[in-house]
């Protein structure tokens, strides 16, 4: 394990979005762990190929677990440079069904996609601090999405926390300023497995975004990649969905 190279934790990284951006920051020279609730042989391939990675298994509806994994995660290197809060779970549910909206999918989503990342930040927060004392603001860079930005999404609750989890990337700006950046990226669709199949989202893009097609995961990583990179942008909610917000 190299202990020069600033260290990266990436939640949800061992598919989709969160591996994409793994890749990137290993490839931008940064020390990795990856992070999944299941998939544990999947992330120790990945941290395996990336070469300068680990693999930390949690469950981020626990508080204990949240916990135990920046914990562990810094006690890999002895430090932690950068958050990306990439982990999220989402129930589709049409917008007018309101009744299967049910107080349980509301919290299971608050908790997960609001709760957890907030928990994150709080105990990582004295190593990202220290991370400054070497030079440059800790940085914790949350994956948000256009549905809390725009009156869309798989479900009210959903969009609703991705909503939450925006201002609490601004009030998060505002108090860990100026040892910590924080910064959000918020995608449109995206393509990964989970995506796959949703053929009406994805006809949408094509016609109706400038960009003419949805993201792929390694556009969504780049910004990240970006906001990493930067020294001095804090507290920015980057809408990435080729333009769609436009139209």
């Amino acid at each position: 394990m190299n202990a020069s190279r600033p260290v990266a934790l990436v939640t949800g990284s061992t598919s989709g979005i969160g591996a994409a951006i793994a890749r990137r920051l290993s490839n931008d020279g940064y020390s990795i762990v990856l992070h999944s609730r299941s998939s544990a042989d999947t992330g120790r391939v990945l941290a395996g190929e990336l070469g300068s990675a680990a693999y930390v298994q949690a469950d981020l509806a626990i508080d204990a677990d949240r916990i135990r994994l920046v914990r562990e995660a810094i006690a890999i290197w002895g430090r932690l440079d950068v958050l990306i809060n990439n982990a999220g779970i989402s129930r589709v549910i049409p917008h007018t069904d309101l009744a299967a909206a049910t107080p349980d999918v509301w919290q299971e989503l608050h908790e997960v996609n609001v709760v957890a990342p907030f928990r994150l930040v709080a105990e990582a927060s004295a190593a990202l601090r220290e991370a400054a004392a070497r030079g440059r603001p800790g940085c914790v860079v949350n994956v948000s999405s256009h549905a809390g930005v725009r009156p869309k999404g798989a479900s009210i609750p959903y969009a609703a926390t991705k909503a939450a989890l925006n201002h609490v990337t601004r009030l998060l700006a505002l108090s860990l300023a100026p040892e910590i950046r924080v910064n959000a990226v918020a995608p449109g669709l995206v393509d990964t497995p989970l995506t796959a199949e949703w053929t009406q989202a994805q006809q949408l893009w094509k016609e109706r975004a400038p960009m003419r097609r949805s993201a792929k995961p390694e556009d969504i990583a780049q910004v990240v990649s970006m906001l990493v990179a930067s020294n001095y942008l804090t507290g920015e909610i980057l809408l990435s969905d080729g333009g769609l917000n436009l139209t």
